[in-house]
């Protein structure tokens, strides 16, 4: 493990347990609803803890929309649901102006988006122009209407649900725009133990598995606090230098179109220190940084079309670039 060797100098009043404390509860609350994707879960959370928003893609039917109200349901701010379809608008998710026939005047009525966590339910079936529309909230912070720019709550996290795209009817997001999320989870369907368990529970609660089971675990203010903890978790030269290799390596392997960016390096460091946090750590160590590659990079990178054909995945490739850079020790 590598251990910094400077603590004392950097005068840090950090709690790692209290952070891990937090972070098995709302685990814990997690569990009581989704069965069978611990990884998938503790993903999710990282994510959260990180600040940052998260992309989910699975089939229709395996829990996406149900792990996103129960992680919005585990922190006790505000929550919005956008169903995306083909004709949905911008101003239905920003929010437009509205004439006031008794004032005579124009005001602006706020859009869904106006809330702590928003879960933008299959995302790629509306337009582009309405995921533009979104994914700008997402970089900004805030909405601009007509010249005015209007603030969006903090703290604020989208957690957007997505279908394969070779699903009918659905559009592809541009790659600048899938830069915006911090990670991208993948669910899948459970293996026979897991599904046995899920029937097993369903059966016993009469069907009453719900989001509405779980009890809040994390307040705002707590959150705001999460976030500044982690941000002093101490990164020593050596995990920088293996962070950097990872997306040199990306940018240079034969299989990729086009590497992961200078974003991606940064988003990779934090949440490195977001799993030494939960951890119990106030360091970073190399198994951190292994623990986040796949979901920090799987959708910042895009792969040559000829690989696709030989069935390499990005995960494969990801998977054979932190088998071939040299983990520091």
């Amino acid at each position: 493990m590598t251990k910094p060797l400077e603590r004392d100098e950097m005068n840090m009043d950090f709690t790692p347990t209290v952070i891990r404390d937090k972070h098995d509860r709302l685990m814990n609350e997690l569990k009581k609803v989704i069965v069978g994707q611990d990884e998938f879960l503790e993903h999710l959370v990282i994510a959260l803890f990180t600040g940052g928003h998260v992309l989910i893609e699975g089939v229709p039917g395996i829990g996406k929309t149900m792990s996103a109200k129960t992680l919005a349901r585990t922190f006790k701010a505000d929550f919005a649901r956008i169903q995306f379809t083909p004709d949905l608008l911008p101003s239905d998710v920003t929010g437009t102006k509205v004439f006031d026939v008794k004032n005579s005047a124009f005001y602006f009525k706020k859009g869904p988006v106006f809330t702590n966590i928003l879960l933008a339910d299959e995302i790629n079936r509306a337009t582009p122009k309405t995921q533009s529309a979104l994914l700008e909230c997402m970089e900004e912070g805030n909405v601009t209407i007509d010249g005015e720019t209007y603030e969006l709550p903090k703290p604020f996290m989208v957690l957007a649900t997505m279908n394969p795209l070779e699903f009918e009817g659905t559009y592809p997001l541009p790659e600048a725009q899938l830069d915006r999320f911090l990670m991208k989870l993948t669910i899948n369907h459970l293996p026979p133990v897991q599904e046995e368990m899920l029937l097993k529970r369903v059966n016993e609660t009469g069907g009453a598995i719900s989001p509405e089971t779980v009890s809040p675990v994390v307040e705002p203010e707590e959150w705001f606090s999460v976030l500044q903890e982690i941000g002093r978790v101490y990164v020593n030269e050596n995990i920088i230098r293996y962070i950097t290799s990872i997306i040199y390596a990306t940018r240079t392997s034969g299989a990729v179109l086009l590497g992961a960016s200078s974003r991606a390096s940064i988003a990779l460091m934090k949440c490195a220190k977001t799993v030494a946090a939960v951890s119990g750590r106030d360091f970073v160590i190399p198994e951190d940084v292994i623990e986040v590659v796949k979901p920090v990079l799987r959708h910042r990178i895009i792969v040559k079309p000829e690989t696709l054909l030989d069935n390499v995945t990005v995960d494969d490739i990801l998977e054979g670039i932190l088998r071939t850079v040299e983990i520091p020790r």
